[in-house]
């Protein structure tokens, strides 16, 4: 009777493991830093500023395509932008852009059991829409803030197309740590007489997936 007992346990717990491993869908929750950058070219020549620090959440639905892959559309809160320093004579001012975007990735992944959990990989195509914008000017002490004019008449498009890709370790628990990397592919310049301007950005976080 005990052994029956023990082997039922053993099946119920392990009825348990399948189970969530296996679930077809599951739904997760992220967040971290964002190390956000632009990218400025005209006629040939390129230049990339400084990182701007800012930070990303949101959540994930991933769906189960086999053993391995999955299919994972997102949506995310997340800071792009850059900084640089200008001088003028004697006086140099420190200026700042801060943008803050909703992003929709739609990521392909891979996963592979590693340890007490696994290793997942992915990559996609990613929108965003900007929702708001600040320019930062610092110098002498002094600092000055605007918003970024998103309009047919200002400085940048709202939109946002471009390359996302991930990668991280994934405990049973559905504690997870990753790090990505978005790298826009389309000119987000309004009326920049030839300059052509795109986003990038280095991320890093935690998530829960349930």
């Amino acid at each position: 009777m005990k052994k029956l007992l023990l082997s039922l346990t053993l099946l119920a717990g392990l009825s348990t493991a399948t189970l969530a491993q296996d679930k077809p869908v599951s739904f997760g929750v992220k967040a971290g830093a964002a190390f956000p950058n632009m990218t400025f070219s005209s006629s040939g020549l390129s230049a990339s500023l400084k990182s701007n620090p800012s930070f990303y959440v949101g959540g994930t639905v991933d769906v189960s395509l086999g053993n391995i892959f999955s299919v994972q559309p997102g949506l995310t809160l997340i800071g792009k932008g850059t900084k640089f320093s200008e001088t003028d004579g004697n006086q140099t001012a420190a200026i700042k852009i801060s943008n803050m975007y909703l992003e929709l990735p739609v990521n392909l992944m891979a996963n592979f059991a590693v340890g007490p959990g696994k290793i997942f990989i992915g990559a996609g195509p990613y929108y965003s829409m900007a929702l708001s914008g600040k320019y930062k000017v610092s110098m002498d002490g002094l600092s000055e803030e605007e918003d970024v004019d998103f309009s047919s008449d200002g400085d940048f498009k709202r939109g946002d197309f471009g390359l996302n890709f991930l990668a991280g370790y994934q405990l049973t628990s559905g504690l997870n740590v990753h790090a990505g990397y978005g790298l826009g592919l389309s000119d987000i310049s309004q009326n920049s007489g030839g300059v052509t301007t795109k986003n990038k950005v280095f991320s890093v976080g935690l998530g829960f997936s349930l």
